[in-house]
């Protein structure tokens, strides 16, 4: 962390902790009245609007982050229990509106929530926004004069408006033909006030899972991962449905079962959705070819179809607002991350579970073909996942700490690739420092793989994975990997 620089709160999707413990009402007040202080030196005055997914503690810490907003002058619209991008879609359609703000932990297990600040456009903050929030939140700061207190007010139409244009910006003609049996996993969270409901406007035979609304997740819990969702992935086959498909807590992402009841990563419909894109926008563009957007921890079986179809891939850090930034950048029409967030830019540049949804089925119906045929079509790479735990270092708690550990590790890491070559069995053919250190690899003749190693944005937890051509060699690659990281972390 550079002299001039204040410690880092926000991660690669907002401020996130376990409730009461690394964020609580206090540290949620204290960041609501530097958000509210950074939008007025900004505009002058500052308008915003709130909402929250289904937490148990989403209406704690909103009301405190409304005292802290309040307290520095800005009018707060609260708009209730709303997806993160029918949030996000409310503030960037309203010219009144200077910035937003989501109470949500998205995937993260109930007792975690999270303060998720919005931009005027809609779009997650900037990185230098945020960091003109911490700067705010680590000086002395107070609220205005109470004759300078900002105006509370209650509006829940985003919903709503939000329905309306997810079924406008897809083929609904062609879906409802094809009357499609749908089962519907709204993991006890934010979907659950949308997603049913568009699904029933396109024409779909639906069976929910889990759509009511419960801060408990008593379903599973809401990482729609393929162990959580096995018993979602039964219904669809036993009762012979068309598609699974499962959001996460705030619905900015969605994943998909097939017919037969396999489980489709993120990285496979991402695939999916790059090719269908990067094909009709050929049909229309002019002579550059069509950009799709991903991180740089998306499979290479993104790129392969993207390159196969006549356009080309551009590679960011991780994180779906660096992603969104780069789209608008760029003039890409898609882009995503392979955990099931998908943006459209023909809508908005966010991730939107309910529009990938709605998206698959367009591309199904448009094709012909079922969502098995699809993925077949993909090149196939394995991944493995896994991680190192430093919470028993976070001595003094709170995200500040958890900066400084990250800046730490980081540092370490760096001298010891260089100083021992990593010590491990596969030869490193290239390296890439986008986003943590992502290293490229030869683990036999003729096969290539790649190694990604980078602190968590949101958790306690130094992140690694892996991509090979066979799921033994992944195995193998994260295996390694990760003993190495340990043997940093020992040293720090």
């Amino acid at each position: 962390m550079a002299e001039n620089e204040p410690p880092r709160l926000f991660g690669t999707n907002g401020v996130r902790g376990v409730v009461n413990g690394t964020i609580d009402p206090l540290f949620a007040s204290r960041l609501g009245l530097a958000f509210s202080l950074s939008l007025r030196r900004k505009y002058g005055a500052a308008r915003v609007k709130i909402g929250t997914d289904t937490r148990v503690s989403s209406e704690m810490l909103k009301s405190a982050v409304v005292s802290g907003l309040l307290s520095g002058g800005a009018d707060v619209v609260d708009i209730g229990v709303s997806p993160s991008p029918a949030v996000q879609q409310s503030v960037g359609t309203d010219d009144l509106c200077d910035g937003g703000v989501i109470i949500t932990a998205s995937h993260n297990p109930p007792q975690f929530n999270g303060i998720k600040c919005i931009s005027a456009d809609g779009t997650e903050m900037s990185r230098d926004e945020e960091m003109e929030i911490e700067r705010l939140f680590f000086s002395e700061i107070y609220g205005g004069d109470w004759t300078e207190m900002g105006h509370f007010s209650e509006d829940y139409s985003a919903n709503d408006s939000y329905m309306d244009s997810i079924v406008s910006q897809v083929d609904a003609e062609a879906i409802k033909e094809r009357h499609f049996r749908v089962v519907l996993d709204c993991s006890n969270g934010a979907a659950s006030y949308t997603s049913p409901y568009i699904l029933e406007r396109l024409g779909c035979m639906l069976i929910t899972l889990n759509c009511q609304p419960d801060g408990f997740f008593p379903g599973h819990m809401s990482e729609p991962t393929e162990r959580n969702l096995k018993d979602t992935a039964a219904v669809v086959s036993a009762l012979s449905a068309d598609i699974g498909i499962a959001h996460d807590g705030d619905a900015d992402r969605t994943v998909f079962i097939d017919e037969t009841g396999r489980y489709i990563s993120g990285n496979v419909s991402l695939a999916i959705f790059a090719k269908y894109m990067v094909r009709n926008a050929l049909s229309t563009a002019g002579p550059a070819p069509p950009v799709v957007v991903t991180a740089i921890d998306s499979s290479s079986a993104v790129e392969d179809v993207v390159k196969e179809a006549g356009g080309v891939v551009k590679y960011t850090r991780i994180g779906s607002p660096v992603v969104a930034r780069t789209m608008i950048r760029e003039g890409a029409m898609f882009g995503g991350e392979g955990n099931g967030g998908a943006i459209f830019s023909c809508l908005h540049y966010f991730r939107d579970g309910a529009m990938s949804a709605a998206k698959m089925l367009e591309i199904m119906a448009r094709t012909g073909k079922k969502l098995s045929e699809l993925a077949d079509e993909v090149p196939v790479y394995f991944q493995a996942k896994d991680s190192v735990d430093y919470s028993s270092l976070l001595t003094e708690g709170g995200v500040e700490a958890m900066s400084r550990i990250k800046e730490r590790f980081m540092q370490a890491l760096e001298g010891s690739i260089i100083d021992t070559s990593l010590h491990l069995s596969f030869p490193v053919t290239d390296r890439n420092t986008t986003d943590g250190i992502k290293l490229y690899v030869a683990p036999s003749a003729g096969e290539t793989g790649w190694v990604l190693i980078r602190p968590s944005g949101t958790e306690p937890i130094i992140r690694v994975a892996s991509e090979a051509s066979d799921a033994g060699t992944a195995k193998k690659l994260v295996s390694e990997t990760r003993e190495f990281v340990l043997s940093v972390m020992k040293n720090l």
